[in-house]
């Protein structure tokens, strides 16, 4: 059902049991799979592609163009998923050219007024809570969740299952599978509550935290670290994509645990 009294774009491509609420703006170019919800005073601007099955709120704005000066008009997207939730007054910028676009994951659940600037990819099964701030070129993996107020500055990554406390300040990359707190931001734990509602054995998680054992709880540099997680933890996939991950990380690491 598309309200007479919302607008939407003779070039837009409406899915199947799609519902544009009255004053809801839908704008040139732009794609919405079958059966979402578009609420009243939502705005999906040019070069959106949103998925199946989402719910955009009122006061959300989806596609605008990127708050970045080297923005010269290019022809960028925001590209959202299947089953993705943006609550009020989400904010969900385009991409410039240094990749074209700004990605959302399945299934992932941005809760009221979070901002993710251009460039971005966050990954399927996330949660960000209310007023997260997600500077440009960030990545973030898939079951990752962000506490509210949480702002996390351009370039950096966070891996899969990685937990953020809320009022974080993320200067630096956070690894999978790890909980973060405090500040500075620091290692305090393995997310081994989410692990497990995930599936994840016992016999995982202990390896898990026997990695992260050695690269922050030990006083290890990050070398030696990886060195010694090298020689001493049994290969897995948990294990390899710690590693590429660390290996990675363009940004240096969070710190390790202090008392």
């Amino acid at each position: 059902m598309i309200s007479h009294l919302s607008f939407v774009h003779e070039s837009a491509k409406i899915g199947d049991n799609v519902t544009i609420e009255p004053f809801a703006y839908v704008g040139e170019n732009v794609e919405i799979g079958a059966g979402t919800w578009v609420g009243p005073h939502a705005v999906i601007l040019t070069g959106s592609f949103i998925g199946r099955n989402c719910k955009i709120f009122p006061g959300a704005v989806v596609g605008a163009i990127p708050q970045d000066l080297k923005y010269k008009g290019e022809n960028s997207t925001v590209v959202v998923g299947d089953n993705v939730i943006i609550r009020e007054c989400c904010t969900l910028n385009r991409g410039t050219e240094a990749s074209m676009t700004t990605k959302i994951g399945n299934n992932s659940l941005l809760m009221a007024y979070v901002h993710i600037a251009h460039d971005s990819v966050v990954g399927s099964n996330c949660i960000l809570a209310n007023n997260v701030n997600l500077a440009g070129h960030i990545e973030i993996g898939d079951y990752v969740i962000l506490g509210g107020l949480t702002a996390v500055h351009q370039f950096v990554k966070i891996g899969n299952h990685a937990m953020v406390g809320g009022g974080s300040l993320v200067r630096k990359d956070v690894p999978p599978f790890v909980k973060a707190a405090r500040e500075p931001l620091s290692y305090v734990g393995i997310n081994s509550v989410g692990l497990k509602r995930r599936g994840f054995s016992t016999e995982q998680i202990n390896a898990i935290q026997d990695i992260y054992r050695i690269i922050f709880v030990k006083g290890n540099n990050v070398k030696r670290s990886l060195e010694a997680v090298e020689a001493t933890i049994p290969e897995s996939n948990e294990k390899q994509q710690i590693l590429t991950f660390l290996y990675q990380a363009d940004r240096g690491l969070m710190k390790g645990f202090k008392q």
